[in-house]
């Protein structure tokens, strides 16, 4: 069995989530500078089954893509022509970095860890992989 890789993808960071091998949890795994996520992602596959890969899509209000996914796109096909045999699913994305904000302040995280963009590129990895999930159990 593999896991679920998800992936928050930004110009500057990545938010990388990962679920545990019987796909219950899911788990924040790291922020990685933009230039360097394939070469991590590309450790990372060799060492672990990953199953499927889940990238937030980002979407306004009226369900039309966002300015951002000019960015993604490339992205995407990079991730499909490196590792063809994952499938990649897609998740709208829409308020989890206001989300992973609100829950790391809710946390009694300290005000400098409150600003680390990086943390909340990882929270809001594992909230784009929660959905996905649930989604997943509520469809079968």
């Amino acid at each position: 069995m593999g896991r679920i890789l998800s992936i928050d993808f930004g110009q500057k960071r990545v938010g990388l989530a990962v679920t545990d091998e019987l796909k219950i949890i899911a788990t924040a795994l790291a922020t990685i500078p933009a230039n360097e996520i394939m070469t991590f992602l590309k450790k990372y596959v060799s060492r672990n089954a990953v199953e499927c890969f889940v990238v937030g899509e980002p979407k306004q209000m009226n369900n039309t893509a966002s300015e951002s996914a000019k960015y993604i796109e490339p992205f995407i096909r990079r991730l499909k022509a490196e590792f063809p045999e994952i499938p990649i699913e897609r998740m709208d994305e829409r308020f989890t970095s206001m989300i992973a904000t609100q829950a790391i302040r809710e946390s009694g995280a300290k005000k400098k860890n409150r600003r680390d963009k990086s943390l909340v590129d990882t929270i809001s990895a594992v909230i784009i992989l929660q959905s996905f999930m649930e989604k997943r159990t509520m469809s079968r």
